[in-house]
């Protein structure tokens, strides 16, 4: 059994906090000459791990797949958070969301003190620093990290953004959940007609063809399968025409889950095809990953196999679907048993594009570039989750009232508590929580009051239909 020491200096290098940069060059050295590579990250939203037929789930998915088909799939991959703002936050950042100062969702509610949070400028994104170094950046969809103007993504490195900042929006009308219209072009608030994952999807394709010619990075942040529940022909739940959409089709919650997944699929595939089609894929890793669980449990029929889901500590809450394709560079079919988590995005879009971060800025997130380019295992770390569960290789602990010590390798559907035969684990590793939170919490991002006024914007202009 692992020995954990109390002092910081050991605590943090247990807990996989070992600078980052010293990991920088060794894949950025294995490309070569080559171009500087363009970065694809697809992020589904309360996609639940055995949602896809790629992980034997109940919905096929062909193109994702394909994707799978064509590089690695990974099996014990993890989100930082099990909602929808933490996860982003540490997506974007590379740090544990309580660090960069999202623990929790930010709402849409302006009646809430969360609502005037966002991703602070003194945060450094994955976008920010690409940009520095030549490239183009998109981000295409969901935000979730600020609702007012100063958080907008064109404020953290992002050259183009179209799509919401909201947590979800209605898909057809594109209001929120407060009933307030969000659909942005920049910092321009517009009107857009169409369903929204063919938007997210058609300014996907549209950037990718526009930045062909320079190295891009493109955050493809789906709405989908987030609730409301609605298929492209589905009726308008928020809004004025609530209700008035005519030859609108009568859908079941499972139905028009299925239509969401199936919509979102033929997006990545439509980005695949751009890609090939421009000759930019062996230029180009594609991946892909949920923000969190699984908040929709499925039919009746389907008997999901992890504990929890989206909101919880449980595996299936944060256990989430991840696949890497880059054909030329990653061996296909390949299949990955090792930990990892959201946070490894950023140092490994740095890595592969061989820039190094701030010398006295903290990642907690490690590159997958060996794991990608050479198969290479994953190293023995630690990962922690809202401060209630953490993982120690295939050791989890849940302090929740019900939680328990589990040994995934045996048990992973997390249903035999060996907290009594385990005791000095239990102990241990739950010292190791507690100083993880200490630590996160030391110098975290801290978030401003509510201002007294503040200013609803409005549309300011129209686009073309898009809808299909």
């Amino acid at each position: 059994m692992k020995r954990f020491s109390s002092s910081r200096r050991d605590f943090l290098k247990f807990a996989g906090f070992s600078a980052v940069v010293t990991l920088l060059p060794k894949s950025a050295i294995a490309l070569g000459r080559r171009k500087k590579p363009n970065f694809v990250i697809i992020l589904a939203d309360d996609m639940g791990y055995n949602a896809t037929s790629v992980y034997d789930g109940w919905i096929e998915t062909p193109n994702l797949e394909k994707l799978a088909a064509n590089g690695v799939k990974f099996t014990d991959f993890h989100s930082s958070g099990t909602v929808c703002s933490p996860t982003r936050a540490g997506l974007l950042t590379g740090r544990y969301q309580e660090r960069a100062g999202i623990p929790g969702v930010v709402y849409a509610d302006p009646g809430r003190d969360v609502h005037y949070h966002g991703l602070q400028r003194n945060e450094i994104t994955f976008a920010e620093m690409l940009k520095d170094t030549g490239y183009s950046c998109g981000l295409m969809g969901k935000w979730h990290l600020g609702y007012l103007k100063k958080y907008n993504p064109t404020h953290h490195g992002f050259d183009e953004f179209h799509g919401f900042v909201s947590g979800n929006v209605d898909y057809i009308s594109h209001y929120d959940g407060s009933i307030n219209y969000d659909w942005w072009d920049g910092l321009d608030l517009v009107v857009e007609e169409g369903y929204s994952t063919h938007l997210i999807t058609d300014h996907s394709v549209k950037f990718i063809e526009r930045n062909k010619d320079k190295p891009f990075c493109l955050y493809v942040a789906h709405e989908a399968v987030h609730s409301p529940f609605q298929g492209p022909d589905s009726q308008i739940q928020r809004g004025p025409m609530k209700d008035k959409r005519e030859n609108t089709e009568e859908l079941t919650q499972q139905q028009a889950y299925v239509q969401m997944m199936t919509e979102m699929d033929k997006g990545v595939g439509r980005i695949v095809e751009t890609l090939d089609r421009l000759g930019l894929t062996e230029d180009t890793l594609v991946f892909f990953l949920s923000d969190n669980g699984h908040a929709y449990l499925g039919p009746d029929t389907y008997e999901f196999p992890l504990r929890g889901k989206k909101a919880t500590v449980w595996e299936g809450g944060h256990r989430v679907p991840a696949i890497a394709s880059w054909p030329g560079r990653v061996k296909p079919g390949t299949v990955n048993d090792g930990l990892y988590i959201s946070l490894d995005i950023m140092p490994t879009m740095l890595d592969l594009a061989g820039v190094r971060p701030p010398k006295d800025h903290r990642l907690d997130g490690v590159s997958l570039g060996g794991a990608l380019l050479n198969g290479e295992e994953a190293a023995d770390r630690s990962l922690f989750w809202l401060g209630r569960a953490m993982r120690d290789g295939s050791w989890k602990l849940v302090k929740d009232v019900d939680g328990g010590l589990f040994n995934l390798a045996k048990d992973l559907a997390e249903q035999n508590d060996l907290s009594e035969k385990y005791p000095e684990r239990v102990k241990q590793m739950s010292a190791a929580i507690e100083a993880w939170k200490a630590d996160v919490a030391a110098g975290a991002t801290v978030q401003p009051d509510p201002p007294e006024d503040v200013t609803v914007a409005q549309p300011v202009k129209k686009k073309k239909n898009r809808s299909r």
